[in-house]
């Protein structure tokens, strides 16, 4: 017996172990077929941001039950390696430990621990996988709908058979002691052990001999099989999470949210004002799959296809073709797939590639779904919002892959939704989306009880007032929004704030035409932009919209443009705190009680962590109850206007608005609140078609927390 699996578990560890080799090769390979990407900044910084999401779980917890069981089952899988060295040593000797470690009670306590508790953890997550499964009821919506089944319950078939081998190797163990180690050394094994104790020696050596076989062929034919499917990213992601979140985008630990990178060319951002300088065959965003960085491709390598993403998603809730995980596994098993034509050294070595590879290179990278790796209107259904990177537990940038990709239709093939012609051409000569006239910018401001201050006609800078009000395209146009300009102006000059606008010399941001793709079109406002901010001297800025708060706060700084950017439910909130606004209660009683919901922009929330400030000012609004959705917070549902999306129709699915509307109105609120023009919008609009339908009440409106708090504020006057 002894013999036996000696040579049997050798020679399946050797062809194990050359496999797994050759195959880490390959994979190394094609991620470095990717462009540059600087990463490797702040190194101190990025190796406490992976032990702490590694040691505390910090991006699984997001999901309580689920982080929990993982951690057991992650560390089991690591911190039981050593058990495999253990089995080996056994296979020689029956009474073989480790050397210098032997049965030192601390170790043994711990292997025994993680072994438990691995195994009662993997138990439960493989009955989560099946009651989840999309043969089942949930089907489509099923977050486990597009990934590889087969490869999830073999995976955990293999933690579990391997933790019971090594449980019965525990137990064996402490059987053939007989009295050397004693139940102090075995606390959670020694009854098995007892379960042997009528066994003779050499019956016990030929039974540790058997399981320490079977544990090791288990764990190498797990090894075999993912070498032998590359692309198996439930198993391959126990390797490639760590580097992946070691390079994750923000060094600090924060998410690829936020900020859109700009276009880059050789690891290097493209100088707009020196377009013409620019290589004729450079790549502007990604139209093949070798076009994505490095840190795309070992982001595609690193799904575990666990379907976070999925199920936060906006577009796919909504019957449409955008899966931010299929997305992320087309690309993924396309660069493998193609790989071979591209490592290639030679026009021979590409001509004696097979069908399969050359055609694999001949597939647009987006197109009809039929012939194209990612569907367009699934491309062109991303709101933005941020939802899959947040959710994703190992930091795959999902957005920034998807905008990559529409900079390229926009820019190279010209290929877009017919409807961002007029998005386009309103920023492009007026500076705004709506087409409007810029003298119109002011027209808000008309019927104000004071006079609202002009940089370069009341002040000549803004070094004059505290803040530059940052009115947005939305706020000086559009009719639903501009009350919430009006109500933010009246609160400011209510609580004593100094501020100036600029007017007609204001343009729009470019977070639209950057959205969707159209980077030459953001290029160009937001260097208007940045050339007005410098010449009047702009330093604290307060705006009322999400998008350009975002985009002043975040963006601008590209472009060498430094701003303090606030919130305004952020400013109003300290206001109210420091006593300088007093919201007062309902003088008319039947008023108290009335519910508000609040809805979560998904940029003032996901990408800015702007969660409390809105909130506090609800909740501190006399005579108010506030209920909460319950998707809310980093789990918030998206209106739908996002990755200008607001001016696109939606024509596969139903409609988002809807979607969230419904879920503000079940609450039973009378009010729905927000902090953004764009989400104040789609909400708007979703409740005119509830309340058509009858499904919602008449009385129900959707306000700006900034009216809700104006209205409050004023009742005290």
């Amino acid at each position: 017996m002894q013999i036996f699996a000696i040579v049997v578990s050798l020679t399946v560890a050797l062809v194990g172990i050359a496999l797994f080799a050759k195959t880490i090769g390959q994979m190394v390979s094609v991620i470095r077929l990717g462009q540059p990407a600087k990463r490797t900044d702040q190194p101190v910084q990025r190796s406490v941001t992976l032990a702490k999401e590694t040691l505390l779980h910090t991006r699984m917890l997001q999901w309580s039950h689920i982080g929990v069981l993982h951690w057991f089952v992650a560390f089991g899988f690591i911190g039981l390696f050593l058990s495999l060295v253990t089995a080996f040593g056994q296979l020689f000797d029956a009474h073989w430990v480790l050397p210098l470690i032997g049965h030192w009670f601390l170790f043994e306590w711990v292997s025994e621990f993680l072994s438990w508790t691995g195994l009662l953890a993997i138990i439960p997550l493989t009955i989560i996988r099946m009651r989840h499964r999309p043969s089942g009821s949930e089907g489509r919506y099923s977050r486990f709908s597009g990934s590889r089944m087969w490869q999830g319950y073999y995976v955990e078939f293999t933690i579990a058979a391997v933790l019971i081998c090594i449980l019965l190797l525990r137990g064996l163990e402490y059987a053939i002691a007989r009295g050397e180690a004693t139940a102090f050394h075995f606390p959670l094994t020694f009854f098995i052990g007892e379960a042997f104790s009528g066994w003779s020696d050499s019956t016990l050596e030929n039974a540790i001999y058997l399981v320490a076989m079977i544990k090791i062929l288990i764990s190498f034919a797990w090894m075999i099989t993912i070498s032998l499917n590359i692309t198996m990213g439930v198993a391959w992601h126990r390797f490639t999470a760590w580097p992946n979140i070691w390079f994750k985008r923000k060094a600090d630990g924060g998410t690829a949210l936020g900020a859109l990178q700009p276009i880059s060319v050789k690891g290097e951002p493209i100088d707009f004002e020196n377009i013409e300088e620019l290589d004729e065959d450079a790549a502007l965003g990604v139209g093949k799959i070798e076009d994505f960085t490095w840190k795309g491709l070992l982001d595609f390598t690193t799904c575990t296809e666990c379907g976070r993403c999925q199920s936060q998603c906006p577009a796919w809730n909504t019957d449409k073709p955008l899966s931010p995980k299929l997305v992320v596994m087309n690309l993924r098993e396309h660069a493998y797939a193609k790989a071979p034509y591209l490592l290639a050294s030679s026009d021979e070595e590409r001509q004696s590639l097979s069908d399969l590879v050359k055609t694999e290179v001949e597939r647009p990278l987006v197109g009809s779904p039929d012939v194209a790796v990612i569907d367009e209107d699934a491309l062109w259904a991303c709101t933005s919002c941020g939802a899959c990177v947040q959710q994703c537990p190992v930091d795959i940038e999902h957005v920034d892959a998807i905008m990559d990709m529409r900079r390229y239709q926009v820019l190279i093939e010209s290929s877009f939704p017919s409807e961002l012609n007029g998005l386009f051409k309103g920023l492009e000569n007026k500076g705004n989306p709506w087409n409007m006239s810029p003298s119109g910018r002011m027209d808000w401001a008309k019927d104000l009880p004071f006079e609202v201050k002009q940089v370069g006609t009341d002040v000549e800078t803004l070094a004059e007032v505290e803040y530059l009000f940052w009115v947005g395209c939305a706020g000086a146009y559009e009719d639903r929004a501009k009350k919430t300009t009006q109500a933010v102006a009246e609160l400011l000059n209510i609580a004593g704030v100094s501020f100036a606008v600029l007017g007609d010399g204001e343009t729009c941001t470019g977070d639209p035409a950057r959205r969707a793709g159209n980077e030459f079109v953001f290029q160009q406002l937001a260097m208007q932009n940045a050339e007005v901010f410098k010449e009047t001297g702009a330093k604290k800025v307060v705006s009322t919209c999400a998008h350009c708060f975002n985009t002043l706060k975040n963006e601008y700084s590209q472009l060498g443009v430094e701003l303090d950017v606030i919130h305004h439910t952020q400013l109003l909130n300290r206001l109210v705190r420091e006593k300088k606004l007093t919201p007062v209660a309902p003088a008319d009683s039947s008023l108290n009680g009335q519910k508000i919901t609040y809805h979560d922009p998904c940029y003032l929330g996901r990408h800015n962590q702007v969660y409390d400030a809105p909130r506090e000012l609800l909740e501190i609004i006399p005579g108010a109850e506030f209920a909460e959705m319950p998707r809310n917070q980093t789990k918030s549902f998206c209106c739908g206007a996002g990755g200008a999306r607001m001016w696109m129709e939606e024509k596969i699915g139903t409609r988002i608005n809807v979607n969230r509307t419904t879920e503000a109105v079940e609450t039973g609120a009378d009010k729905i609140a927000t902090g953004c023009p764009f989400c104040r919008v789609m909400l708007s609009d979703g409740l005119t078609a509830k309340q058509a339908d009858g499904s919602a009440r008449e009385s129900v409106e959707v306000a700006d927390v900034a009216q809700l708090l104006l209205a409050s504020v004023k009742r005290g006057e």
